[in-house]
């Protein structure tokens, strides 16, 4: 019945679980091409570039992905953080020295990993930052310029360093990590980090209602309190049990994958999620 199944023939009560079986294999065995509906065979090496991917959400992706026989680049600004992130991804990483907010650095890591791998099938904007001035009491436009250079201007410049490729390709995924912040500004985030990632989902939908017609897709992904080192940055430092129960890097990481993994002709727009215990509700 499964052969049945495989080769589009009707089998009542079997036809969801078989493609179920069939994308689960695909995903488990990178080697073998699912063909889509346009006719063109699946890559069946899948390169991805992750920034900010050295540490965190970024890094828990790539090692999701890495699982998942993804082939997958990290970048970040710091070479030693990114060598022990490539070391914990596994045999199949590698990294590029950038910062997200130089143009040019940008671009020229971006005709690296085309250089070296031939196509780029994600992109992961994982990239990001805030200041501990966050506030109208205390901010200020140094702090307002470095936040928007990183989470927006940054972002932007990868998207558009990879827009080529994926139109030649006609095909690609762009995952953009926004954040509960881009859907529910609160005092906590501070008013350039809610900004810019309200422009962040605003960016990805608009990308989305152009290159469609490209077989191009995007998510703008909108995490909620997560235990990454940018809690760091916060004016009031969270305890231990309170990071404890907040979204964990991993879970992030798999839901990257799971949007990375779905089949070319579906578009998860966005995704909102946040901790089982959210802070933001009392």
């Amino acid at each position: 019945m499964l052969n049945r199944a495989i080769r589009g023939q009707a089998v009542p009560g079997l036809r969801v679980r078989c493609l179920c079986v069939i994308y689960g294999f695909a995903a488990l065995h990178p080697g073998y091409a699912l063909t889509p509906a346009s006719g063109k065979k699946m890559p069946s090496k899948k390169i991805a570039w992750i920034t900010g991917g050295g540490t965190g959400m970024g890094l828990a992706g790539a090692k999701e992905l890495a699982r998942d026989g993804w082939t997958v680049v990290v970048s970040g600004r710091r070479a030693d953080v990114l060598d022990k992130a490539v070391k914990a991804i596994g045999p199949n990483a590698s990294a590029v020295v950038l910062d997200v907010a130089n143009k040019a650095d940008v671009e020229r890591a971006a005709q690296e990993i085309i250089g070296k791998h031939g196509r780029i099938d994600l992109l992961v904007n994982s990239a990001g930052l805030n200041v501990p001035n966050r506030r109208f009491a205390d901010m200020t436009t140094e702090g307002w310029d470095k936040v928007v250079r990183v989470n927006l201007d940054g972002l932007l410049y990868c998207m558009l360093a990879v827009l080529p490729t994926m139109r030649a390709q006609q095909s690609g995924t762009i995952i953009n990590v926004s954040s509960w912040a881009g859907k529910l500004p609160s005092k906590v985030s501070g008013a350039a980090y809610a900004a810019t990632k309200h422009a962040v989902v605003s960016l990805t939908h608009s990308f989305n209602t152009e290159e469609f017609r490209n077989g191009l897709r995007a998510c703008a992904l909108c995490p909620g309190e997560a235990a990454t080192e940018i809690l760091k940055l916060r004016p009031v430092q969270p305890t231990d049990e309170e990071k404890a129960r907040m979204l964990q890097p991993e879970d992030i990481g798999r839901t990257i994958a799971f949007v990375a993994n779905m089949p070319q002709h579906v578009c998860i727009n966005e995704i909102l999620m946040s901790p089982t215990w959210n802070r933001s509700y009392l």
